[in-house]
């Protein structure tokens, strides 16, 4: 069976499906993205603006740039799902060799960067051009001593078109879908490059900085998190221009899946996020429980992160869920994935109920790889939501219906 039989059927055109608004982490939802890519429906990914690990750590000490790994990963996520296997979105993918030693891995930029490798040459002069005059303003602007091991070029490029055009992320994610030919959406859910997130713990410790929240060791994951915030010098937590259009302009908002308290419930902290959520009355409001724990909600149920997200809300802004999805419990007890358990629903039902939300629960885990969504059967539940909305036009007669909602 080829990969094209194997595709959820979908929408009759990109221009008439419905527009799906994802708030998740850099690779939580990628199969959800890609499965809705494949049905033809518009996407628009919204990723944090706050990471400090990996790539976007020694980008961001080097060259004060906002993070664009989590940017990176969802545009490569999106240009998959569509279809794109460019020489571009293949260099944009590559990565530079780790345990050879930081001078094999400098070696190899300036050999990319020199326009000599196989994928450069195989590309348009003009779209050539392009890509190694970004790496060029990076490499203008490299610190002495940076650390190259593992880094990705893609990261490097959008580096360099940040530079190029007047340090405005927006306008360089722009460019950077335009060389890939990439239809979807990819924004920072905040254009700040100094933006920041800290945790508190219920022993009223403070750890700063999203990778320390993540990676917190066993101990302070056992103690909790009893809250989260964001920081930057400028004071005011500014939403990105774009994010709020995008929102404004959804026919279906997403919270989810991803990582609790470092990639969904920070984007309600955000100016401007909750009000524009509540502005757009037509589109449904999800939340897409995760199948596991994780180090931050170690202990806590399906419940628990719901009642912690409404808490979160501001009460002027008003509901901000109509819809609550989750994964069906298989097991009456504890089961686990590596170190983490399934994530148990709690007394999730009653709770929707007091809430006035529809919660719907169905066998969502991918049959092959046990923790995660299977993102054919979530774009479906997702559109089919969208359709029973009302708002949206017809798929065309092979694509998922409403009748097919739980």
């Amino acid at each position: 069976m080829t990969e094209e039989a194997d595709r959820p059927h979908g929408f009759a055109s990109r221009d008439t499906a419905p527009h799906f608004v994802l708030f998740s982490g850099g690779s939580a939802c990628r199969a959800i993205n890609i499965a809705l890519s494949r049905m033809s429906a518009r996407v628009t990914r919204i990723v944090p603006a706050w990471d400090s690990g990996g790539s976007s750590k020694k980008l961001r000490e080097a060259f004060g740039v906002p993070p664009v790994g989590d940017v990176r990963q969802a545009l490569m996520t999106m240009a998959h799902g569509e279809g794109r296997a460019s020489s571009v979105v293949r260099i944009c993918n590559a990565r530079l060799s780790d345990a050879l030693g930081n001078d094999d891995a400098e070696a190899e930029f300036r050999f990319i960067a020199s326009g000599k490798h196989p994928l450069l040459l195989r590309m348009a002069p003009s779209m050539r051009e392009v890509i190694l005059a970004y790496l060029a303003i990076f490499q203008e602007r490299l610190p002495t001593g940076f650390d190259f091991r593992n880094g990705s070029i893609g990261n490097f490029i959008l580096t360099g078109a940040y530079f190029a055009h007047g340090e405005d992320i927006n306008l360089a994610i722009s460019r950077f879908r335009e060389l890939c030919a990439i239809e979807g959406n990819v924004w920072p859910a905040s254009p700040l490059s100094d933006l920041q997130l800290y945790a508190i713990l219920r022993d009223h410790r403070r750890l700063e900085r999203q990778h320390l929240v993540t990676t917190m060791n066993e101990a302070d994951s056992a103690i909790g998190i009893e809250t989260i915030g964001l920081s930057s010098q400028a004071g005011e937590i500014t939403a990105n221009e774009r994010t709020l259009e995008e929102i404004g302009a959804a026919d279906a908002i997403i919270f989810g899946p991803g990582s609790f308290y470092t990639s969904i419930l920070p984007h309600l902290m955000l100016n401007g996020v909750q009000e524009a959520i509540s502005g757009n009355t037509r589109a449904p409001r999800i939340f897409l429980a995760n199948i596991l724990e994780c180090t931050e909600t170690r202990g806590m149920t399906a419940a628990d992160h719901v009642r912690t997200f409404v808490a979160a809300m501001d009460p002027v802004a008003g509901q901000l869920l109509t819809h609550v999805i989750s994964n069906t419990e298989l097991f009456p007890f504890e089961k686990t994935v590596g170190r983490f358990p399934y994530l148990r629903e709690g007394p999730l039902d009653r709770l929707c109920e007091q809430l006035a939300i529809r919660h719907i629960s169905d066998d969502l885990e991918d049959a092959w790889t046990r923790g995660v969504h299977d993102g054919a059967a979530v774009a479906k539940l997702l559109a089919s939501i969208a359709i029973e909305s009302g708002e949206t036009r017809p798929c065309n007669e092979d694509s998922v219906s409403a009748e097919a909602l739980p």
